[in-house]
């Protein structure tokens, strides 16, 4: 983004609205609470789905051995995957202006350096989080500019050795505004916002095209893992301002806005070409914990069910300084007005949505996105039991998120920056915080990079 001091005060203006609105969007992908009506949580520690009485659902430990040497197994053998989210989207110079998010067509940019650093700390996995292959617009076609830089990013992640999976928050017809729908108006105009693909054949049967292309493209790409198909997809409470499963469901299933019937047809696709690669899929109701129950499997043997854990979002993971409540601690969580106890315990009953479903369909489950800003009281804490509760049942998992080192973002946008310390004033990286410790702590058990594949 262009310095305000070369820029007329109404400029001025717009960077302001800019950089707040692009502020609420990297709160984490999952926003389907931000501006919403709060979700009606069932109690304060949820209860899941029940597994058949007397029942207990088996967990995953990590395995010791050697490596896997295959991609399947990297989903299936224990926690395996271990990382970070980068987010990335086509620069749009009237908003962006020519620095903020950088002056190529897809930003904030990446360096090789990015890459080092985060394998540096222990990560071995990169959940891509950006734009598909094929333009937004009709004529849906591919955007080759998109696809370079997607052919740079995967080789900068290859030379780190680590591995990425290739996540699709965009195509035709859904723009990212739709992360940050609410702010339409305002920093961008509502005619910008594209999320037409809920009600556009057309538009689905292009997303559909763009998946058996990418696939087709990078199946053989030794580092690639994985093809997430749509990060959180949000027909129901984006457009029909619906918020729980149980509303959505009787009135909306096979419809257009039904998740359940684009993503089959995606994944036969993608199979057409690519029989191999492990296929990605979250559930409606930006794939958060309490909609996976009602994602309906395909049936294919090398597909992984994932979901995206910020909750309580709202009273907690999300929280803006000064943030009151605190991990363990007691604050109401059910919107009861009486406060409830939030532990270990009520991470672990939340999360048991999971060990559900695994036992009905016997699939692989991971999070690939989950995360806490990084000023909250007890963030480290909190962090630590989740991918603690992660790695017991065996899950890959991915933080939101690692910024690149470019100034003119991380200055402005690092809520969930955890390498610039607890201190929400501080907008450089510390040598050590309680947070990094726990990451580092946890990404320290990865075992396997890509190289161990050529041994």
């Amino acid at each position: 983004m262009g310095s305000p001091g070369r820029k007329p005060a109404t400029a001025v203006i717009v960077l302001v609205t800019v950089v707040s609105g692009l502020a609420m969007l990297l709160l984490g992908c999952e926003l389907g609470g931000i501006g919403a009506p709060p979700p009606a949580l069932p109690t304060a520690a949820p209860s899941p789905p029940a597994s058949p009485t007397g029942t207990s659902v088996p967990t995953a430990t990590p395995p010791q051995g050697q490596p896997v040497t295959d991609k399947w197994a990297l989903w299936t053998d224990g926690t395996q995957l271990r990382g970070a989210n980068i987010w990335q989207r086509i620069v749009i110079p009237k908003i962006d202006g020519s620095e903020f998010l950088g002056s190529d067509h897809v930003g904030p940019p990446y360096t090789q350096e990015d890459f080092h650093r985060l394998a540096a700390l222990g990560a071995n996995y990169v959940n891509i989080s950006g734009p598909g292959l094929f333009t937004e617009e009709p004529p849906y076609v591919l955007d080759e500019e998109v696809q370079a830089h997607l052919d740079n990013l995967l080789h900068m992640i290859a030379n780190a050795d680590m591995f990425a999976v290739i996540t699709a928050r965009t195509g035709p017809g859904r723009n990212d505004f739709t992360f940050v729908r609410d702010e339409a108006g305002t920093w961008f105009k509502k005619s910008q916002l594209i999320e037409w693909m809920w009600q556009d054949q057309e538009a689905q049967d292009a997303w559909v095209e763009m998946w058996r292309y990418t696939a087709e493209r990078y199946r053989a790409n030794p580092i690639v893992v994985g093809y997430d198909l749509m990060c959180e997809p949000n027909s129901a409470g984006a457009l029909l301002a619906i918020w729980a499963p149980a509303e959505f469901y009787p009135e909306y299933a096979g419809t257009l806005y039904d998740w359940n019937q684009l993503y089959p047809r995606i994944s036969a696709a993608i199979r057409q070409v690519d029989p191999d690669t492990p296929i990605l899929v979250g559930a409606m109701g930006w794939s958060a914990v309490r909609w996976l129950p009602y994602l309906e499997p395909t049936g294919d043997p090398r597909t992984v069910y994932m979901v995206h854990q910020y909750q309580p979002q709202d009273q907690y993971t999300h929280q803006e300084p000064p943030a009151p409540n605190t991990f363990p601690g007691e604050f109401d969580l059910n919107w009861d007005g009486t406060p409830d106890p939030f532990n270990r315990q009520w991470l672990d009953e939340y999360l048991a949505y999971i060990d559900a479903f695994q036992y009905q369909h016997g699939v692989p489950v991971s999070v690939n996105e989950f995360g806490v800003v990084r000023w909250v009281p007890g963030g480290a804490a909190f962090m630590d039991d989740q991918m603690d509760l992660f790695e017991r049942r065996g899950m890959n998992h991915a933080l939101w998120a690692w910024d690149p080192s470019w100034e003119p973002w991380t200055e402005e946008v690092d809520a969930f920056n955890f390498r610039h310390g607890p201190d929400p004033d501080h907008r450089a990286d510390v040598e050590s915080s309680d947070l990094i410790d726990v990451i580092v702590k946890h990404w320290a058990r990865n075992i396997i990079r890509p190289s161990d594949f050529n041994q």
